[in-house]
């Protein structure tokens, strides 16, 4: 017999875990361009990876903040 309705797709992640493996990501990237700097202060190049040094602090500072607004029970979330 065939179902009418299909099951749903298997999610082996959820957004918690998207959130925190993104979060890994972009420290280590915010890491490498770190020593990048530190391997050649004065290259041409370094004020573009000091502003991705930014950008990513930034990234990590929002992806924190959705992390703990997943991690908050149910009723005391705000909608944004």
């Amino acid at each position: 017999m065939l179902k009418i309705v299909p099951d749903p797709p298997h999610n082996p992640h959820s957004i918690e875990d998207t959130l925190v493996q993104a979060t890994e990501y972009a420290l280590c990237a915010q890491t490498v361009a770190q020593q990048a700097i530190l391997l050649q202060p004065r290259s041409p190049g370094s004020m573009l990876m000091m502003a991705t040094v930014h950008e990513l602090e930034a990234l990590r500072t929002l992806l924190e903040s959705a992390l703990m607004q997943v991690q908050l029970p149910a009723g005391r979330r705000t909608a944004h």
